[in-house]
């Protein structure tokens, strides 16, 4: 099983989309027994909150309504030996997820936009307001992910062997 928590400031609006886009790409392709995704925080700020509205919107209208009653949560360093990958937004929340762990010695924290062919931060919709170009870019994110984890031939130094 592969096991990937999706990380960002306050696990309200990047990383549960990303949770919940990969959970739809994987359970589309027939692979939800293959792997375990979640999301969570690199802050207190919004610890047991629901996902923002606008997160909520985006993902109805595509589709994704299995989003249930999810809760902001705070990564932590058992999350480091659970999670296969450990993904970050941008670039914040790396610098912040490594200054959390102390160290990343088996290289599981990776930004998900590094996957793509175009790697950048997803920006924050908390500040941007525009949900449809983190939603395009999670989804391009997500899907890079995907294929680099379940290419069986792939050379990409993101695969663990």
């Amino acid at each position: 099983m592969i096991k990937v928590l999706f990380v960002c400031h306050g696990n309200i609006c990047r990383s549960p989309m990303a949770e919940f886009v990969m959970k739809d790409l994987v359970e589309k392709r027939g692979l939800s027994s293959e792997f375990e995704i979640a999301s969570a925080a690199t802050s207190y700020e919004e610890i047991g909150n629901p996902i923002h509205y606008g997160t909520k919107r985006k993902l109805d209208e595509v589709g994704i309504t299995n989003y249930g009653k999810k809760r902001a949560r705070r990564m932590t360093k058992e999350d480091y030996q659970k999670y296969d990958y450990l993904i970050g937004m941008d670039q914040w929340n790396i610098r912040n997820m490594n200054r959390m762990l102390g160290s990343d010695p088996d290289r599981k924290v990776y930004r998900l936009l590094d996957f793509s062919h175009n790697p950048r931060d997803i920006a924050d919709p908390w500040y941007t307001g525009d949900f449809e170009i983190t939603y395009t870019d999670i989804l391009e994110g997500c899907e890079a992910l995907l294929g680099c984890l379940t290419c069986k031939s792939s050379n990409t130094p993101f695969v663990k062997k």
